[in-house]
């Protein structure tokens, strides 16, 4: 076994990515997350979701009347933010973060997707009481309601286990990822702009 040299900062991080299996154990297990979304004059605003991983998408549900909606209509590029400190304690979620950049699709109308949806998010966030699952299903079923599904087109991962194994160095080489353009070329431009060559 190799172990990489010791990290000494915390400027590279690109290396430190989810594999795909880390990645799919989070969109699963992290409680919640934030979609984010621009506003008509550009502002970036995120809000906080409970939401559902199916197929490889986030299914999030609003009013229709939100702002969000409406944004989304405009202009469907979005990101989705989760974490897994918001996963259950003990779940076996990687620890760190995961975006997703990705375009939203409205569904306002699909019965057959909301008798699905509904259910499943009830589940996710009452899996211990069918009775409140149930209560929660029946409070979201309401005229005004969509569903919102996220599609990811691009992630930005960072594993902190990772991270906080190099900087005690004991990982493995062979664990690390490459570095991104962020940290392979735009560190050393920044560097010698900020500091001169």
């Amino acid at each position: 076994m190799t172990f990489a040299q010791k990290a000494t900062d915390h400027e590279s991080v690109s290396i430190y990515p989810y594999d795909n299996e880390q990645l799919e154990k989070i969109c699963n297990l992290s409680g919640e997350c934030v979609l984010n979304w621009s506003t008509k004059d550009g502002w970036p605003v995120g809000v906080m979701h409970a939401y559902v991983w199916h197929e490889g998408r986030f299914w999030i549900t609003c009013g229709g009347h939100r702002h969000r909606v409406a944004a989304l209509r405009r202009d469907p590029r979005c990101s989705v933010v989760i974490s897994g400190r918001t996963a259950p304690p003990d779940s076996g979620c990687p620890t760190g973060t995961a975006t997703a950049k990705g375009r939203a699709i409205i569904h306002e109308n699909d019965q057959e997707l909301k008798d699905w949806f509904y259910p499943a998010l009830g589940k996710r966030l009452h899996p211990d009481s069918e009775e409140d699952a149930a209560n929660f299903v029946e409070m979201l079923d309401s005229p005004l309601r969509v569903v919102l599904e996220i599609v990811p087109e691009k992630w930005i991962t960072f594993d902190s286990a990772k991270s906080a194994r190099h900087h005690a160095g004991t990982i493995n080489e062979s664990e690390l990822g490459p570095e991104l353009s962020s940290d392979a070329t735009r560190m050393s431009n920044y560097r010698s702009e900020r500091y001169g060559s």
